[in-house]
């Protein structure tokens, strides 16, 4: 394997980067001459997406050890400000009084929680906590129900008036921006009840977070047109309708390849510098760094925000680029096990070794599918010629299917042969 081959050569020489490079360059050249460069650009686009995500993922799991299997989530939250700041301002919403209905609907909604705050916190006035307990739940059901009795005929009314809230007008750039920081708020209030967890427990709890975040766009209707989507998205750039394909996906794969650039620079510094080290010693031993007057929860909730951002980052540029916001399209295979197929091929803790094997997996993701075709297409034809079989008539989607067996099967191969990723993270010992 290919792991086993590269690690004969001197640690010294970045001949192991250079191979992986080299496998990865080939790959592209191979994907440009069969699908032509239309189709290879928009492939490597989405695959430079996608490393911004995988650093992300990348950052809390191999800096910090956090499985945040709730990349999903995070994802779907870059869209969703992507969207809602640079679709067109809709008019027939704010050309009414719904706005100002919805602005007063949510404050009476801030006021009720900042009153269920005050009454969870009146054990301070010598009020048993059996009972400030109770008192709270009562509490915060009576505001949820009021809230909803205000806020129910209010979105039926937008859906039927005006359709959806709309957009802001804003730079595409704009929404990436928002959706990181909005994946970086939300991020931080669940770091601070899920970081408590370890190992399995994290997973599952951040993986029900990202289903809650999908179910509400998906049924939010009056914010995010729910299942009926929305396009097209502005880009950030002059899209293909005024440049055409070819030179409008270029412009754009350079500037999420600046963003990359960028990004890579800044966690390569932060990977060297004392806070870096501390994140790694606190992974590896979290007892010892406690132990050195370290503040361990702290630290675990900036890698969680951190990685969190960039997801956020990610997946706005992701479907600015695909030009249409579909809350059923944040699907679990491709937005949070292909990631961590990305960061476990290319090695974790590897910054460079990240965006190499997102490249790679995106490649064998794409082209999975149109080879399983041809060697589909190929034994149908020999069965009927030599022993008269019956065609199937679905094999493009059997073809697509391809894709979950050859990810199913990468990762069994490379936890098998390469289970620290085809380029490690590199420690340095210290005599």
């Amino acid at each position: 394997m290919l792991a086993k081959m590269i690690e004969k050569f001197p640690q010294g020489l970045p001949v192991r980067e250079t191979l992986v490079a080299g496998l990865i360059l080939v790959s592209i050249l191979l994907v440009f001459l069969t699908q032509g460069n239309a189709y290879s650009i928009r492939m490597l686009v989405e695959a430079s997406c996608y490393a911004i995500i995988a650093l992300g993922l990348t950052i809390q799991w191999g800096y910090g050890g956090q499985f945040n299997a709730g990349v999903m989530g995070f994802v779907a939250m870059g869209g969703f400000c992507a969207m809602l700041f640079s679709v067109p301002v809709n008019p027939d919403f704010w050309g009414s009084d719904l706005p100002g209905r919805l602005g007063r609907t949510f404050l009476w909604g801030l006021a009720g929680i900042a009153l269920v705050v005050a009454v969870s916190r009146i054990d301070r006035l010598g009020v048993p906590k059996k009972w400030r307990t109770l008192l709270t739940i009562i509490l915060a059901l009576l505001v949820w129900m009021i809230f909803r009795a205000l806020f129910d005929p209010l979105a039926d009314a937008i859906e039927s008036e005006a359709g959806f809230v709309g957009g802001l007008g804003l730079p595409a750039w704009i929404g990436w921006l928002m959706g990181g920081l909005l994946a970086g708020v939300v991020g931080y209030f669940i770091g601070h009840i899920c970081l408590g967890l370890r190992s399995d427990y994290l997973a599952i709890a951040t993986l029900g977070i990202a289903e809650i975040v999908k179910a509400f766009l998906k049924n939010a209707d009056w914010l995010t047109r729910g299942t009926a989507t929305v396009s097209p998205l502005p880009w950030p750039t002059p899209g293909p309708g005024e440049l055409g394909f070819i030179l409008a996906r270029s412009i754009y794969l350079a500037i999420t390849a600046i963003m990359i650039v960028a990004i890579f620079y800044l966690l390569q510094k932060a990977y060297n510098a004392p806070w870096g080290r501390m994140i790694r010693a606190i992974r590896d031993n979290e007892i010892s760094a406690q132990a050195m007057g370290k503040d361990i929860n702290k630290r675990r909730l900036e890698v969680f925000v951190f990685g969190c951002v960039l997801i956020g980052i990610g997946g706005g540029a992701l479907t600015t680029f695909n030009g249409i916001f579909d809350a059923q399209g944040f699907l679990p295979l491709n937005h949070t096990f292909l990631v961590l197929v990305m960061v476990i091929l290319g090695g974790p803790g590897n910054n460079l070794g990240t965006i190499l094997g997102a490249l790679l997996v995106y490649i064998i993701w794409v082209m999975s599918e149109p080879l399983a075709l041809l060697v589909m297409q190929l034994v149908v034809d020999l069965g009927s010629n030599w022993f008269a079989w019956e065609a199937p008539d679905n094999l493009s989607s059997r073809a697509l299917q391809a894709r979950v067996f050859v990810i199913g099967l990468l990762i069994v191969l490379v936890l098998r042969y390469a289970p620290k990723g085809l380029m490690p993270e590199k420690t340095q010992q210290v005599n």
